[in-house]
């Protein structure tokens, strides 16, 4: 991916979301060229000159000051990880030289922690969201009708993004399907401003914005954020409806590695549903799904 061309788009992107009167700006009237705040209007209300600005937007000032960068960043009310995402497209590391790409992997001790969890769903997810590890209740919940060894074989290993978008069981899954799918395309962003260079990445994002036009809008709206861990619903084909809390857990010693537990509130309907699940997972191997 070219960094220079995604830090255009995405200041374009944030810029067309302002009108000039959210900004302090008057507004005349009439019909506007460009949607949102123009580049003079921006640069203005930064305090630095439209010259620069345009520089900026279109890559060619990769020594940006931490103060034109805050600057830019409060006017189009950025919030924290769009901030974080605006800094790491100015600021692209320098290109290390091509290294040959091995499979990712999952250390024994991740893999012995999320079996440790049992009857909570658990699972490792790679750096662009491939799942190297799930524990047999992940398994269950997300992904029955897939064959449980498939992320020990990298080439046939299930993808988070490629799933939502492609996968009608997981379409089915998610009560609020259009939310995950924001969610996870915002985080997409987020590790693809971090490793524009990444052909496994590239491969992915091209592959779904040619077979998924609901992906390809979502990419095309730049919009970048964390993966929330907020309550979602899942309806499952067995054991119904739950209500479950995600918490994601980076890991320190493997890079753009987490972990993903998924947990129902004590003593609740969904804890119950949960635990059926658990039930019928060491009666028979993942439910039928």
């Amino acid at each position: 991916m070219d960094v220079h061309a995604e830090l255009g788009e995405f200041l374009r992107s944030r810029r067309a979301r302002l009108r000039p009167e959210d900004a302090g700006l008057p507004a005349y009237g009439g019909r506007r060229r460009v949607p949102g705040l123009r580049r003079e209007e921006l640069a203005q209300l930064a305090g630095v000159s439209a010259g620069y600005y345009t520089r900026l937007e279109q890559g060619q000032s990769p020594n940006a000051s931490d103060a034109v960068l805050d600057a830019v960043a409060r006017v189009l009310r950025l919030d924290e990880a769009e901030r974080v995402h605006l800094y790491t497209l100015a600021r692209p590391k320098a290109r290390a030289r091509r290294r040959v790409v091995r499979p990712e992997r999952v250390r024994p001790g991740v893999r012995l922690m999320i079996d440790s969890f049992g009857d909570v769903p658990a699972l490792v997810m790679g750096c662009f969201l491939d799942v190297l590890a799930w524990n047999p209740m992940a398994h269950a919940l997300l992904a029955g009708h897939l064959d449980f060894g498939a992320p020990d074989r990298p080439a046939d290993r299930p993808n988070i993004a490629r799933m939502l978008f492609l996968d009608p069981h997981l379409r089915e899954l998610y009560g609020d399907w259009p939310r995950k799918a924001r969610s996870t395309v915002a985080d997409l962003r987020l590790i693809a401003g971090r490793h524009p260079d990444a052909p496994g990445l590239t491969g992915l994002v091209g592959e779904l914005t040619v077979r998924s036009p609901e992906f390809a809008k979502l990419w095309a709206a730049h919009t970048v954020g964390d993966c929330g861990a907020e309550p979602r619903a899942y309806h499952h084909p067995v054991v119904g409806t739950m209500a479950l809390l995600t918490e994601f857990m980076t890991l320190p010693n493997d890079e753009g590695q987490r972990v993903a537990v998924f947990n129902a509130e004590p003593g609740s309907p969904s804890q119950a549903a949960l635990r059926l699940l658990a039930d019928l997972t060491v009666a028979g191997g993942a439910p039928a799904t």
